[in-house]
């Protein structure tokens, strides 16, 4: 699955986060729900990411690392660039 990218969750979502491999949301914290159902899925998610709908794009492959709450984009039009 891809990563899901998104302004924030709801427990309605809670289906997608099956098929995701990473999840990244520009509103919330480690109590947000998405951070909590990642949390039980067992899936890297950082939350806070402002901007992150507007400079990940679709297609673009990043990496996510839930425990030191980094986000980087490894493959885009712009290399290189970190969130």
């Amino acid at each position: 699955g891809g990563g899901l990218v998104a302004r924030e969750t709801e427990p309605s979502w809670t289906p997608v986060f099956v098929s995701c491999c990473a999840v990244v949301m520009e509103v919330g914290g480690p109590m947000q729900h998405g951070a909590i159902i990642a949390r039980e899925y067992g899936i890297p998610c950082v939350s806070g990411v402002s901007d992150a709908t507007t400079l990940i794009k679709d297609g673009d492959v990043i990496e996510v690392d839930g425990s030191t709450g980094t986000v980087v984009i490894l493959e885009s039009e712009e290399d290189g660039v970190k969130v």
